[in-house]
C-alpha cells in the first residue's frame, strides 16, 4: 500500500487546478535509476492506467504504480512539506536503507 498524508493530498488537489488536469488525472509514482544514491522517484500526473499497474486509492488519491516500481515502494507515505527546511513533495519509503542529503534519491 502506498498512502498520502493530508498535507499532500491538498497540494495534489490545488496541482491538478493550477495545470488544468481533469479528476481523472491520477498520481503516477515510479523508480527510475538516478541521483547520488542511485534511485530515484519520478511523481507525475497521468490519465492512463496501464494493465500491469497497481492502483492504490488513499483519502481519495489514486496511486498507480507500475510492477518494477512496487517493489521499492511499498508501505511508502507520500508527503508534502511547505517550511524552511525545503518545499516540496517527500516520500517516507521504509524500504529506503540511506538517502541522499536532499531527499531526492535512495537506495535498498
Amino acid at each position: 500500500m502506498i498512502s498520502v498524508t493530508d498535507k499532500a493530498k491538498q497540494r495534489i488537489v490545488e496541482l491538478r487546478k493550477e495545470e488544468n488536469h481533469s479528476d481523472n488525472h491520477n498520481i503516477r509514482v515510479s523508480v527510475k535509476g538516478g541521483g547520488c544514491s542511485g534511485l530515484m522517484y519520478d511523481l507525475g500526473f497521468d490519465d492512463k492506467i496501464n494493465p500491469a499497474d497497481q492502483v492504490f486509492e488513499d483519502k481519495g488519491v489514486k496511486i498507480l504504480v507500475d510492477k518494477k516500481s512496487l517493489l521499492y515502494l511499498l508501505g511508502t507515505t507520500l508527503d508534502f512539506s511547505d517550511g524552511l527546511n525545503g518545499k516540496g513533495f517527500q516520500f517516507i519509503n521504509p524500504n529506503a536503507t540511506r538517502t541522499c542529503g536532499c531527499g531526492e534519491s535512495f537506495s535498498v
